[in-house]
């Protein structure tokens, strides 16, 4: 599918903000007028009980932020006098610095706006800043790529044009750019709700799921292929995971950002779209018709290997394509039915699975632990939360577990195979995944547009950055290893197929 909610986010949705963006309250309390020195004549010098009262022995002398009281005659307190006086000396104090704070607080509050300039503010002013406080709390870089947040603010409501919801999108996207960050961007209303969808189990497309191309790819042009969605248009026409997407109709992806790329490859069912598609050497360019793709996240099967009557070992086959809402339901129930067929193993093949909802993923590694950390959530400071399990929620701990990866694997995908991998639990076959390390969390502002936001970054259990780098398996798969679940039980049961993998080998430490 093409909604990168499923290759590239981790999407956490978020209510509107209902409190005002834009107003606070600080009361600044200062003393506006020069130190001066107060007398203070209530009190009685102990070696001389007939001295008057108006002597100016004692003082306040005060600064802008305090009043001590002095002498001023350099003479000392006795200490029997102090415990004779000391109800009358704090009662006499406090009066006097009740006074003072009450003189001063009168006449030196102060009300100023902290998040938003003096000036009059419009609709379309208070729209910006919701979206910049809404990044300015979440954003995982708190240097906001080396500049001041609140000078960008202040600059950019003074010299941006917003005069309607068009320039202020433009001035919220502009804001954005600063960051210098591919997965932090502004949602119109109608790409935030495609967003919704995506991760809710279908869209109408052509079933592609896109990337940026890897680092070790230089400056590749185009946009990378992460997976087809089996069956969909895209998968059909012998798109594949590696592919590089060189055009949509007739405008290059060299400019394109992935989600822009992803809206152009939505549209009405049964709508064509031209793409042009980089395999290898070959260039082609594919017409294809746009459908309604459902994304049933779980395929699974029965795979049961020659041996000698009841003693046959069957292997339980589980095919996840993506995170979205139903994944780990799916997921749950099909384990559910396959121990219930009393499989010896477990084979979970994520390959070309792009990612989608980070809590689905979480709650899918629940399933294969009986404890241990899933995932550690980073931040420019380091750990700041940990994900783990303490078994309650296992379903499936004891049998042997085999997982499938390849370059398409990404995202939530990854924290899962990272979680299985370090923890022991499973060994993983195939190729370096995708390798994107990031979590974003996206947020719906007030006019129903919204906001995708890098909020962290993820370590795997042995604390492994995969960002730009990926998990990297135990094993490798044979190239020639099918991807659908009728061709897998065919490669575990001949052993004369070039596909052939020796199950007791498949899950042998």
């Amino acid at each position: 599918m093409e909604v990168l909610a499923s290759s590239s986010l981790s999407p956490i949705f978020t209510k509107p903000n209902t409190l005002n963006p834009n107003f606070s309250i600080q009361v600044k309390l200062f003393v506006s007028q020069p130190s001066k020195t107060l007398k203070a004549s209530s009190f009685r010098y102990p070696r001389n009980p007939s001295r008057s009262n108006a002597n100016p022995g004692l003082v306040f002398v005060c600064n802008r932020y305090l009043c001590l009281l002095e002498r001023n005659d350099h003479r000392k307190f006795s200490g029997k006098f102090m415990m004779k006086s000391s109800v009358s000396f704090r009662k006499n104090v406090s009066v006097a610095l009740v006074r003072l704070v009450s003189v001063l607080l009168v006449s030196s509050i102060s009300v100023v706006t902290t998040d938003s300039p003096s000036w009059g503010l419009s609709e379309e002013n208070l729209l910006f800043l919701e979206a910049w406080r809404t990044i300015d709390r979440a954003y995982i870089d708190k240097t906001f790529n080396g500049q001041s947040w609140f000078r960008y603010r202040e600059s950019a409501l003074r010299n941006e044009p917003m005069n309607n919801r068009e320039e202020t999108y433009m001035a919220i996207k502009k804001m954005i750019a600063t960051l210098d960050d591919p997965f932090t961007r502004f949602l119109e209303p109608g790409k935030f709700q495609s967003l919704r969808s995506g991760t809710q189990g279908a869209v109408t497309g052509v079933g592609l799921s896109i990337g940026y191309p890897p680092a070790s790819e230089g400056s590749a042009a185009g946009l990378v292929v992460i997976s087809a969605a089996p069956g969909g248009p895209a998968y059909r026409a012998g798109v594949s995971a590696g592919d590089v997407l060189l055009g949509i109709d007739d405008t290059t992806t060299e400019t394109l950002t992935i989600y822009d790329a992803a809206q152009m490859l939505q549209g009405p069912e049964g709508s064509t779209v031209e793409l042009a598609i980089r395999s290898g050497p070959e260039t082609r360019v594919l017409s294809l018709t746009r459908e309604r793709v459902s994304v049933n996240p779980v395929k699974s099967r029965l795979c049961e290997l020659p041996g000698s009557g009841s003693n046959s070992p069957k292997i339980g086959y589980i095919k996840l394509t993506t995170f979205n809402q139903n994944a780990s339901g799916a997921v749950k129930e099909a384990i559910e039915t396959l121990r219930g067929n009393n499989v010896n193993a477990f084979v979970l093949d994520l390959r070309d699975n792009s990612g989608g909802s980070f809590p689905e993923g979480i709650e899918i590694a629940k399933f294969w632990l009986d404890k241990g950390v899933i995932v550690y959530i980073c931040d420019s400071r380091g750990v700041r939360d940990i994900y783990d399990t303490d078994g309650s929620n296992a379903i499936a701990t004891s049998e042997p577990l085999a997982v499938l990866v390849n370059k398409g694997t990404a995202s939530a995908s990854e924290i899962l195979a990272g979680a299985l991998k370090d923890n022991k639990r499973a060994l993983v076959y195939g190729e370096p995944t995708y390798g994107k390390g990031k979590i974003q969390s996206v947020f719906q502002l007030s006019d129903g547009s919204g906001l995708a936001v890098t909020v962290a970054r993820y370590e795997t259990p042995a604390h492994t950055d995969i960002d730009k780098v990926g998990v990297t398996p135990d094993h490798p798969l044979p190239k020639s290893f099918p991807k659908d679940e009728e061709a897998f039980c065919g490669c575990l049961k001949d052993p004369t197929a070039a596909c052939y993998l020796n199950q007791g080998l498949l899950f042998s430490r």
